[in-house]
């Protein structure tokens, strides 16, 4: 089951605790990066296009729920 996303007018809401700040997210994403390695060998992405991305599972760290997450509206979407 996929999640979708909050937008600019909306955002997540677990449905069982309530809890609107705290999730855990598992995404699944296919991207092209430019990796740029130092004289050492340290990596370090420079840049990073996201070609697909999919919200797998949100899990609420307050209740420990999995998939109990709906979109609901952000305060002041409307003004």
């Amino acid at each position: 089951m996929t999640v979708p996303l909050p937008t600019d007018t909306t955002r997540w809401r677990c449905t069982l605790c309530g809890n609107l700040t705290r999730f855990d997210v598992t995404r699944a994403s296919k991207v092209v990066e430019y990796v740029h390695l130092d004289l050492a060998g340290e990596p370090t992405v420079e840049e990073r296009e996201v070609l697909s991305e999919t919200v797998e599972s949100v899990r609420c760290r307050w209740c420990n729920a999995v998939d109990q997450v709906e979109l609901v509206d952000r305060p002041g979407a409307d003004s």
